[in-house]
This record gives structure tokens, C-alpha cells and sequence, in this order.
């Protein structure tokens, strides 16, 4: 079993939901169907080599719109290309994120561990670490979403590398067991991603990272979970 840190947050569990009331058009919205979103990862959070619009978080934002939520801020994408955990977690302590300042939060991070050969003993208590900070940014573990790495070993850069899918793997059973084990939500698409191995149309021009295509299934997939985390 993978040993990790877990830091208590006060009140992790003292949000509680309101009773959902038949509305007419001069009633408030009830809070349950508001969100305030933010994402958290890397090139595949930001839809690397496609436009900001056709990303996995900004398709996920307008599928809540469509379905009658309300926004209550600007979502907000914290996510670069080539940033491994530690990146990430360096450039949240940069943005000066306030405790309990958003209610959705989606996290995919690892591949770039795994692309530079960072020692994988590390990753247990850098991802549970995020983890923590996920949890201190929206107060209730309940509103988090893992989702896990893609297996980019499908892909024409990955050339079917045996090597590469076995990392992956022990990537995502890592990522999975944490976050199963603290209660978090995960959301597996990696099933999703070997799609591309045989339809191109899975991929961005690139020929590695997703097309809006393959984000349109993974934000299908994770739905019914994000609308569980938002207390529907």
C-alpha cells in the first residue's frame, strides 16, 4: 500500500446543501445549481494544439450551462504544457487561491512525471499533496474530480511503446488507489484515449494530444459525477 501524506482540512465536511425549491422567474438560484470551477493539470487540461474553447474544462462549462446551472465565476484553467506535479503545485501557491473560493474542482496531472523519467516513488505524496490543495480551495473533498492520465502509447508519438503503456498504468493505479482511499471522485478515461489508436480523428493535429472529439466523450463520461459533486 502506498504510504502518503493527508492533511486534515477544518470543516471538511461542514458544506451543506439546501433543499432544491420549485422556482418561478423571480426566485434566486437555488445554490445548488451554481458553480464556480477550476481546473487543475497540464497540456491535457488545457487542450494543447486546439483553441481554448474545444478544452475539456471550457466543453465541461458550457454542458453545465446548457443544463440550467449559473456561473458564478469565470472558470478558471491552472495548467500548462510539460508541468509535472510539482509545477502544478508550485504555480497554485503562485496564484493566491483562497480557501473555499470555488465548488467544482477537476484534476488530471502524472504524464509528465512519467515522461521525464521522474522516480515514480515520488508521485504518491506529490499527487496526494494536490490532493490537499484541492480540497483546501473548495473546502469539501466532495467536489474534487480525478480524472486518470490518457495512454498516449496509442498515439503515433507513443508508437505503440509497451513501456509506456505499462508506466501509465502504474501512474493511474496510483492516482486511483489515493483517491478511492480519501473518498475522492475518479473518473476513468483512459479507456477513452486508446480510441486513438485506431481513429486519428481522436487526436489533435499534433498526433498526440486529444481532439475536441475525444474531450466531448470524456466530459460525457464524467458528467453525472460532476453533477454529484455539485450536489445533483
Amino acid at each position: 500500500m502506498y504510504r502518503y501524506i493527508f492533511i486534515t482540512i477544518a470543516g471538511l465536511m461542514s458544506c451543506s446543501h439546501m433543499v432544491n425549491i420549485e422556482n418561478n422567474p423571480s426566485d434566486p438560484v437555488s445554490p445548488t445549481r451554481l458553480f464556480s470551477y477550476i481546473a487543475l493539470g497540464d497540456s491535457y487540461t488545457i487542450g494543447h494544439d486546439l483553441p481554448a474553447s474545444s478544452s475539456f474544462p471550457l466543453l465541461l462549462e458550457k454542458k453545465l450551462l446548457n443544463d440550467g446551472y449559473e456561473q458564478e465565476k469565470k472558470t478558471r484553467i491552472i495548467a500548462k504544457t510539460g508541468w509535472s506535479c510539482d509545477d502544478l503545485s508550485k504555480n497554485i501557491s503562485l496564484s493566491l487561491i483562497e480557501n473555499n473560493s470555488y465548488n467544482l474542482i477537476t484534476l488530471l496531472i502524472g504524464v509528465n512525471d512519467q515522461y521525464r523519467n521522474i522516480d515514480i516513488n515520488y508521485y504518491p505524496e506529490r499527487f496526494t499533496a494536490l490532493i490537499n490543495e484541492a480540497i483546501r480551495i473548495c473546502g469539501d473533498k466532495k467536489r474534487i474530480v480525478v480524472l486518470s492520465i490518457p495512454d498516449y502509447s496509442v498515439t503515433p508519438f507513443g508508437n505503440n511503446s509497451l513501456k509506456i503503456a505499462k508506466e501509465i498504468a502504474a501512474y493511474n493505479q496510483i492516482n486511483k488507489t489515493i483517491s478511492l482511499e480519501l473518498g475522492i471522485k475518479y473518473i476513468d478515461i483512459t479507456p477513452i484515449s486508446l480510441k486513438a489508436k485506431d481513429d486519428v480523428s481522436y487526436l489533435a493535429k499534433d498526433r498526440l494530444h486529444p481532439s475536441e472529439k475525444m474531450y466531448v466523450e470524456w466530459v460525457n463520461e464524467m458528467y453525472p459525477m460532476v453533477k454529484s459533486a455539485l450536489g445533483n
